[in-house]
């Protein structure tokens, strides 16, 4: 190229006619050598009156797109063709100069690939076999399970051809057929690339795993088990954990699950499983928890010891919505806080506010189980109260996360109108004049807590407002059908024996907490909500001052519901 540049220069400057040179080089130089040519002449043709010439001979060596921006003309080059040389097909030039039929009839680059395979499929828990000993679960005709076929072809594909695509072809559900369809590349005659499809027909057989088959031959057989407890007189708590336990999957391992006065029992194949599960809890609950394990059998040959292991777990009895007098020692650790406060948030640590300064502290398992304390008052003794006058005191402010106002209210309680009290109330945002709202009457309870008597001259006020109340707008839409669902754990539930009022008392919780999600944001954040397709909404059984008024989850927070779809962790089972 050096040379080439050199040799036109010189000719360049004793030539006049620079148009003859663009002419004459021009078929013999490729594009890419062209522009460094003519940057190199550029200093020569420019001051010249025929710098034209450079122009268009850089115009000539663009591509087709580049061609067309310009807006010159430029007759188009229309694609060589051959004749195949065994069929005389048109066709596109290749290294054979065949066509793609023929070569498909002298060459199957397809000899000596597997068109059936085997693939061991356990029905209980929804696992395939992954040699020797691991099992994975998938989605049947998902992307998981393709890439998971696939990589059991692809020792003797890599040595024979280059895979290119796969994709599911259908097959009846009950057939125990998986059929993918393969696209192969390889090189053949001289060079030349083919590629074709090639289909893989998997048999699947049912197998069970090794847990599996353990449960099928005794269904009471476990090895750890954990007991999660609260000892609260509701299961708002257990309610809430049990849709976050099914949002992130952290029971899917276990063998059985059983109710049990005050909390549930998680059985479990293996220990590790129970550790997780009891790691789960304490990401998202205030616990403290204990290991225990009996010895089932031993080998004294083989040197092996068989255990069955508990793990018994309490959770903090402090619960939302609940009303506590802290102790002296907990308080002047806060801050001096309180002492009387109420709990607005349970996660792995408790969120603690004084309804009358608004003032917030977090307390976390370990400190709340290094000095423990129980509320004063639960959710269960609310009592409903009217709104007959509301005065705010201070502008609208956000305390960890969540809306507030102060403001002096009048309140009576809605059974008894001969007492009137004015109470201090950081609900001065949600609350207006005829409004009803729920709160606790300390004008007529007689709490008896020994925290409360260690305050010497504490004044508690008449009552404590908690939330606003909607029990006579859900009166009058009662019997309808929300626009959400849940999903529930499969969990054996023993026979009331003749306790008619167990059930009652059951389905009368799960209603306040389906209340408790439609009115609280903050409480369905981590909770998957399905669409109801039975929903059917109303045009004349709700007037449209009540369905402003009722809360409701937004259409746009619900998930659909795919039934049959058990999605596992894909993690190998022991």
């Amino acid at each position: 190229m050096y040379n080439l540049v050199q040799h036109s220069q010189d000719y360049i400057r004793r030539s006049p006619f620079h148009t003859c040179f663009s002419i004459h080089y021009l078929p013999i130089i490729k594009p890419s050598s062209l522009h460094r040519l003519l940057r190199f002449l550029s200093p020569i043709l420019l001051p010249s009156p025929f710098h034209k010439t450079l122009t268009l001979v850089s115009a000539m060596a663009l591509n087709p797109s580049d061609q067309a921006s310009t807006g010159m003309f430029f007759p188009t080059q229309t694609p060589g063709t051959v004749l195949c040389c065994t069929c005389g097909v048109v066709m596109a030039p290749n290294p054979a100069n065949m066509c793609v039929k023929c070569l498909r009839s002298r060459v199957d680059i397809t000899e000596g690939l597997p068109r059936q395979a085997v693939v061991n499929f356990c029905p209980d828990c929804s696992s395939y076999l992954q040699p020797p000993n691991k099992w994975l679960r998938f989605n049947l005709d998902s992307q998981e399970l393709l890439h998971f076929l696939v990589k059991r072809l692809h020792t003797r594909f890599s040595r024979l051809v280059t895979l290119t695509h796969a994709e599911f072809m259908f097959t009846e559900p009950h057939s125990k057929r998986i059929k993918i369809r393969l696209r192969v590349r390889r090189e053949v005659m001289n060079g030349a690339i083919l590629e074709q499809p090639h289909i893989v027909e998997f048999v699947v057989h049912d197998k069970l795993c090794l847990s599996c088959s353990r449960l099928q031959a005794n269904p009471d057989q476990w090895v750890a088990a954990v007991q999660l407890r609260q000892h609260v007189p509701h299961r708002r708590t257990f309610l809430f954990l049990e849709q976050l336990i099914l949002r992130h999957g952290a029971a899917t391992r276990a063998v059985r699950i059983a109710d049990a006065p005050h909390g549930l029992d998680f059985f479990f194949a293996s220990r590790s499983h129970a550790i997780r599960f009891v790691d789960f809890v304490n990401s998202v609950a205030p616990v403290q928890y204990r290991t225990d394990k009996q010895l089932v059998s031993h080998d004294p040959k083989s040197n092996v010891y068989n255990y069955k292991h508990t793990f018994s777990v309490e959770i903090s009895p402090i619960c939302r919505e609940d009303l506590i007098c802290l102790p002296p020692k907990v308080a002047h650790s806060l801050g001096n806080l309180g002492p009387l406060v109420i709990c607005t948030k349970v996660s792995n640590s408790i969120v603690l506010m004084d309804p009358f300064t608004l003032r917030v502290a977090y307390l976390n398992a370990t400190q709340y189980w290094s000095d423990p304390f129980r509320p004063l008052l639960s959710s269960r003794q609310l009592v409903e109260y009217s709104i007959l006058d509301i005065e705010p005191e201070s502008d609208i402010v956000t305390v960890g996360g969540s809306r507030y106002q102060l403001a002096y209210v009048q309140v009576a309680r809605m059974s008894d109108f001969s007492n009137v009290f004015t109470v201090k109330t950081h609900l001065g945002h949600l609350l207006n004049v005829g409004d009803n709202a729920l709160g606790y009457d300390l004008f007529g309870a007689n709490p008896n807590d020994m925290e409360m008597d260690k305050y010497k001259g504490l004044v508690l006020p008449d009552c404590v407002l908690m939330k606003k109340s909607y029990e006579e707008v859900r009166a009058r839409r009662s019997g309808k059908q929300r626009n959400f669902k849940l999903k529930r754990l499969d969990i054996e539930v023993e026979p009331t024996g003749g306790r008619k009022g167990e059930d009652d008392k059951r389905n009368d919780e799960y209603q306040k907490f389906i209340e408790d999600l439609e009115e609280n944001p903050e409480l369905r954040f981590n909770i998957s909500l399905y669409k109801n397709d039975n929903y059917e909404p109303s045009e004349m059984g709700t007037s449209m001052a009540d369905a402003e008024e009722i809360p409701s989850v937004p259409v746009e927070e619900l998930v659909a519901d795919l039934e049959g779809l058990d999605i596992g962790d894909g993690q190998d089972q022991e």
